[in-house]
């Protein structure tokens, strides 16, 4: 199989980043506005348009340098605003908020699961449209299920700590959601280390294996 140029790797890699990333936060919002937060919508956050949802940062600066360096690539959109307080029964609807953007990530990596069946059925030879699929096929199936299993993590303020903070006693749920002033600088800190990637790499291994065929 021919190897791809690292021009060639960023292009195809676009897609499914900016949607799994997208995709991600647009759940959030849509599930927020189904249990009566309105927020996200009326600031135009419900669009699949990723430039309503781009950072400079975790968007387009950590995945490419990530994607430089042959890492472990996952980044980050702008948060969709979500006003709690809205919410109809806040300690349940926290929680089916937060779960939706991992399911989302999960439900975007079996559609390129499909994309990449479909691929292999073209006969992909390099260089030519079934080939760019199955690249971008297999690249979509790895960031989504990286982002979910990033965001399952239970540590705030990633989504499996809300899930985690609304199953608690409100006493206890207040003090391990102050962790999140503190929690990106320690999240950063368990990426430079390798942490991070030892934590998710039996997860992602076993999800991005089951979506591949093995």
């Amino acid at each position: 199989m021919l190897e791809l140029t690292l021009i060639q790797k960023i292009a195809i890699s676009i897609i499914p980043i900016l949607f799994a990333i997208t995709v991600h936060e647009v759940a959030h919002g849509w599930v927020a506005n189904q249990l009566g937060d309105p927020t996200a919508r009326m600031l135009g956050r419900l669009t699949l348009n990723p430039i309503k949802h781009i950072d400079p940062i975790g968007t387009i600066l950590v995945p490419g340098v990530l994607l430089l360096l042959g890492g472990f690539v996952f980044g980050w959109a702008r948060p969709v605003p979500i006003t709690w307080q809205n919410l109809k029964h806040p300690r349940r609807d926290v929680a089916l908020v937060a779960i939706a953007g991992p399911m989302a990530n999960l439900i975007m990596a079996c559609f390129w699961a499909l994309m990449l069946r479909i691929s292999l059925s073209l006969h992909p030879e390099p260089i030519n449209f079934a080939f760019a699929l199955f690249t971008m096929s297999q690249i979509g199936i790895i960031i989504n299920i990286v982002l979910m299993v990033l965001n399952l993590i239970p540590f705030p303020p990633l989504d499996g700590s809300r899930v985690v903070s609304s199953l608690l006693p409100p006493k206890v749920a207040y003090h391990y959601d102050r962790i999140e002033s503190y929690g990106f600088f320690i999240l950063i800190l368990l990426l430079a280390t390798g942490v991070l990637a030892m934590i998710m790499e039996p997860f992602v291994n076993f999800f991005v294996s089951l979506l591949m065929g093995g």
